[in-house]
């Protein structure tokens, strides 16, 4: 069976929005964004090569990044992707979210409200968590998560050069500057420290400002939101890239802790992996769904499952309480070869 290449994406809402997220990029994607013809120059992305770092209580210090990235927000740098790829000749359905999908004679049947559609390959991109991962069944969404989500874009007095995270009682803060002027700050938090006050603000008040350095941040900087984004149920558990021969990617085949803050470099590099894939496969007369699923598993893995790994065990044990965010931070200052190992290895490779 062989099949023509297009392409078709099926979003729920309409470019440009926001989402939570870091919206820094790691330098590893540089090359493949350029050559590619994908990278935001026009944007004039912040260039970041520092790391700040901060206990609950306010200690600091502050390490270079090695290889470094740029900052640009995902309202921006989704819109930027999405008029190229429509340059490219993809397809989309906007405002549109798909309610099943199911294989059947080895053909994808999709269905969304308005459409019944019939195509070869279905790559899951939908992110932490989605209702087609409960509709999926998969083993992830049964179990429920402790951590929320938060996000404003921001002006403040905060270097272009360094991203930081700052530690309170339940979770972390990170702040990096993105495009125009403005700066990216996004928190995790547990959700019993939401639970507690009756608001998110008074919950920031109560529980973020205890860390002197985050204060200052809330109570000398332009709020650009009317409210912040948030997002429920962020879990980290070991995901499938392949789960009822959908292939999976981005969050959707696994998402690692914010504090490694390499998410979106990982999306992108599991985009990269497989669409070369599937192309290849595609394109093969002789196409094989089993040896495709099997060949992206094992790509996956080799490339992102150590990295998953490590960012649990960095998150759960280095964060989160006044005394494992001190020895963090102390960790940092008199062992800063063990502190850059661990930036690099949350870190991948140049592709």
């Amino acid at each position: 069976m062989r099949f023509n290449i297009a392409c078709l994406v099926v979003e729920k809402k309409k470019y440009p929005f926001h989402r939570v997220c870091g919206e820094y990029i790691s330098n590893e994607t540089e090359p493949f964004l350029r050559k590619e013809g994908l990278y935001p120059q026009s944007f004039n992305p912040p260039q970041i090569n520092q790391f700040q770092l901060s206990s609950v209580g306010g200690r600091s210090l502050q390490l270079p990044l090695g290889m470094g990235g740029f900052g640009v927000s995902r309202y921006a740098f989704d819109q930027y992707l999405y008029e190229k790829a429509k340059e490219s000749g993809v397809e989309f359905l906007l405002n549109t979210e798909v309610e099943s999908v199911q294989l059947t004679n080895n053909t994808f049947e999709v269905k969304t409200a308005q459409q019944h559609l019939t195509v070869p390959v279905v790559i899951g991109a939908f992110g932490k968590r989605s209702k087609l991962d409960s509709q999926l069944g998969r083993n992830f969404f049964k179990k429920r998560s402790p951590y929320v989500g938060v996000k404003y874009h921001i002006r403040t007095q905060h270097p272009s050069n360094l991203i930081a995270l700052h530690n309170f009682r339940g979770g972390y803060c990170g702040i990096s500057n993105i495009e125009d002027g403005k700066a990216n700050l996004c928190y995790l938090a547990h959700r019993k420290n939401v639970k507690k006050y009756k608001s998110v603000s008074e919950m920031e008040e109560a529980v973020l400002f205890k860390n002197p350095l985050l204060r200052d941040i809330f109570n000398n900087s332009e709020f650009l939101f009317e409210k912040p984004e948030i997002i429920n149920e962020i879990s980290f558990e070991t995901k499938e890239p392949v789960w009822n021969h959908i292939l999976m990617t981005g969050d959707s085949a696994g998402m690692i802790t914010p504090l490694c803050g390499n998410g979106m470099a990982m999306a992108i590099h599991s985009a990269k992996i497989l669409s070369d894939l599937v192309k290849t496969h595609i394109e093969n007369k002789d196409f094989n769904r089993q040896q495709l699923e099997t060949e992206y598993t094992k790509a996956w893995n080799k490339s992102f499952a150590k990295r998953l790994w490590l960012g649990r065990q960095i998150q759960n044990k280095l964060f989160g309480s006044e005394w494992s965010s001190n020895f963090a931070v102390n960790l940092a200052i008199y062992s800063k070869p063990v502190a850059r190992l661990i930036i690099k290895n949350t870190h991948g490779e140049i592709f």
